[in-house]
């Protein structure tokens, strides 16, 4: 049965006028003279506006980002060349956060040390607190920055392309589809052939987004009588959706006989 994953999110207010401190690894370890040149990292994955807490005054400098695989470099300007800092996200996880009554309106997530590095850190390890413009971009953040840290461990399924999805699942025995395409399938041929509605009624939203969560992090969460086909079904929509290239690819098929 699938746990919720409502734990990976945590309470702002709980946690952030507490103690809070501002994640800059990159000015820590950078050497003197040697910023880190983000152009020979490849290409850009995500590049925005998001608005970062400073560490000593708690307020929120805007600046502009840019995800370069595992690196996450931030600007004071969208034309400057040389980052003011960036993070590391190797041995990171990265969170939404939910708001109390009074911080609504705001759209914040956290990248933070998960659990292997805080054993390795003090009491209160630092974090990095970002603020969205919006509900959607702190939703596309959070998943570019969740696919970039868990593609390395079979994570981060959401937004990827099919064939390399499926070419790192083969490491670890013959798959012709992504794991999450045959369960799902496996489980509506088992339970939801006869569903009036399927694929058109919506499943649960919430465990549909907790489900998204776990298989981009990386978990293979197992469903069971309990767990309702329609959720199922809208998971597979969603995946599919999210998709860069559709099943039958541009360059070929429908698209191709589409456009002549």
């Amino acid at each position: 049965m699938l746990l919720p994953a409502s734990n990976k999110r945590r309470t702002f207010a709980a946690r952030y006028f507490a103690h809070s401190k501002s994640l800059v690894m990159g000015e820590q370890s950078q050497s003197p003279g040697q910023p880190p040149c983000s152009y020979r990292l490849g290409p850009v994955l995500k590049a925005g506006w998001l608005k970062k807490q400073r560490s000593i005054m708690k307020n929120w400098q805007q600046c502009w980002f840019v995800l370069h695989w595992d690196q996450l470099f931030y600007y004071k300007d969208k034309d400057e060349t040389k980052p003011q800092g960036f993070i590391s996200l190797q041995g990171m996880q990265v969170n939404q956060l939910l708001l109390g009554p009074e911080d609504v309106g705001k759209h914040l997530f956290e990248i933070s040390p998960n659990a292997v590095e805080r054993e390795k850190m003090p009491a209160n390890p630092e974090v990095l607190l970002l603020m969205a413009s919006s509900q959607r971009d702190m939703e596309d953040w959070v998943q570019a920055i969740r696919r970039v840290i868990w593609a390395p461990f079979g994570g981060g399924v959401f937004g990827q392309h099919l064939e390399d999805t499926v070419h790192l699942e083969q490491k670890y025995g013959p798959r012709l589809a992504p794991l999450l395409v045959e369960q799902c399938v496996d489980f509506i041929r088992e339970h939801g052939l006869t569903e009036e509605g399927l694929f058109r009624m919506p499943g649960q939203a919430n465990l549909v987004r907790d489900l998204q969560d776990s298989f981009d992090c990386g978990e293979k969460p197992l469903f069971d009588s309990t767990t309702d086909v329609h959720t199922v079904a809208s998971l597979l929509k969603l995946y599919l959706r999210e998709l860069p290239e559709p099943v039958v690819p541009f360059a070929r098929g429908l698209w191709s006989w589409l456009n002549k």
